[in-house]
């Protein structure tokens, strides 16, 4: 990509170079071990036209979003947690009923949509990954199995599929060609229906030193300036904005169809339009300090694997995650200094981590293998993981997280 994405500008300025790595859910079966793995550079760069960061492309998405991708949203109890409230908020809101019709782009595996489906409301998801739209087709959620785009939003309002309500949820950063995936909304959208979409706030990604939000599945890092730019250009407008601290800080945009207007705009839009400008975010100094905080934070995780491995420590982590290989392959981690991680995605379990090749346990070997360190790699889902994981502190086990700092939690009291 030598151009932007959005505006087709050629003025770039760095944000984060992470190196090569291979795509960050690529997790590897034991008989992959010895063959060459598929790694492409993880460069990132802002566009001084419109301020939309984004990746230089090295593969096709096809190459992140296969069949056998293992991301599965249900498995985290916080996550249920939040999908459940924002059908309960929108249902309110917009007073949807068995009359109405819900669509979630990126369906994942109906993790959101069964709640929809429980209040009695029409709904059906669109997902490309076969494994998770088949975990929601068996939650009885009709799914629509494609990449979305203009021209799919086209042929399924014409069909008479039309929204009244669109959710996307950390889906707008994993999209290759934002023009032609935003102007799907606008096609599938009746005249006053809304859309929302979440994702991962870039001002708290550099507040908080989140490099490891960066994967190759993610194509664009996110502020309310660049999102309302490629809204406007793409028949949508954005009428509310609200923040949510799911994934270290989100955004929820509220938009609806520009040739309607049908929905007046909040305070809120200005005021988080200001909060961007006054931390400089259309400015190339936003953007140019990332590089370092993120060596910074590998260096002081390294510093700490080094110092488990000379005091004959274990080290062990949870959470099989994206934004984990991130680190891991950023820091240069193998089996010499984290000897496993757990996850409770079974599609997960008996694999291994691509790059690092550390191999995937089910929860179990926590209290087998009693680790004297735990790193929680979704350091996002802290509170969630460490009330799940108590019992370590039975043999003396800690925490750990390296985002937005290193931190060596206290030994939680014996239970």
């Amino acid at each position: 990509m030598r151009t932007c994405r959005h505006c087709a500008g050629a003025e770039f300025v760095p944000f984060l170079d992470l190196g090569e790595a291979p795509p960050s859910n690529a997790y590897l079966a034991s008989g992959d071990l010895d063959r060459p793995e598929k790694r492409y550079p993880l460069v990132i760069r802002t566009c001084t036209g419109c301020w939309l960061t984004q990746t230089e492309d090295f593969a096709d998405r096809e190459e992140f979003f296969s069949g056998d991708y293992a991301y599965f949203s249900s498995f985290s109890s916080t996550w249920l947690a939040h999908a459940r409230a924002y059908v309960e908020a929108m249902t309110a809101r917009f007073a949807l009923g068995p009359q109405s019709r819900v669509v979630e782009i990126a369906a994942n595996d109906g993790y959101l949509l069964q709640y929809v489906r429980s209040a009695g409301i029409p709904c059906y998801g669109v997902e490309p990954t076969a494994g998770t739209a088949a975990a929601a087709r068996a939650l009885g959620i009709d799914i629509v199995e494609d990449f979305f785009g203009l021209s799919l939003g086209r042929r399924l309002a014409e069909a008479g599929r039309g929204a009244d309500l669109i959710a996307a949820n950390n889906v707008l950063a994993h999209v290759p060609d934002i023009n032609d995936f935003v102007a799907g909304f606008a096609a599938l959208l009746k005249p006053d229906g809304v859309a929302t979409f979440e994702f991962p706030h870039l001002l708290e990604m550099v507040r908080g030193n989140q490099f490891d939000t960066a994967y190759h599945e993610h194509y664009s890092y996110l502020s309310l300036i660049a999102v309302e730019r490629v809204f406007r250009a793409n028949g949508l407008v954005v009428f509310d904005v609200e923040t949510t601290p799911h994934h270290g800080g989100s955004l929820r945009v509220l938009a609806c169809r520009a040739d309607c207007g049908s929905h007046p705009e909040t305070p809120a839009v200005a005021a988080q339009l200001s909060a961007e400008r006054l931390a400089g975010m259309d400015t190339p100094a936003f953007y140019t300090g990332f590089q370092g905080q993120a060596e910074r934070l590998r260096d002081e995780f390294r510093a700490f694997l080094a110092r488990a491995r000379a005091r004959r420590q274990t080290v062990a982590a949870y959470g099989a995650a994206a934004k984990g290989n991130t680190l891991l392959n950023f820091a240069d981690v193998s089996t010499e200094s984290i000897a496993f991680v757990v996850d409770r995605n079974p599609a997960k379990q008996g694999r291994f981590l691509p790059g690092s090749h550390i191999p995937i346990h089910a929860e179990a070997a926590l209290a087998d293998q009693k680790p004297d360190w735990v790193v929680i790699l979704p350091w996002n889902l802290e509170t969630e993981i460490k009330s799940q994981l108590s019992y370590i502190s039975d043999w003396g086990g800690r925490f750990v997280t390296a985002i937005p700092c290193l931190t060596l939690h206290p030994q939680a009291s014996t239970r």
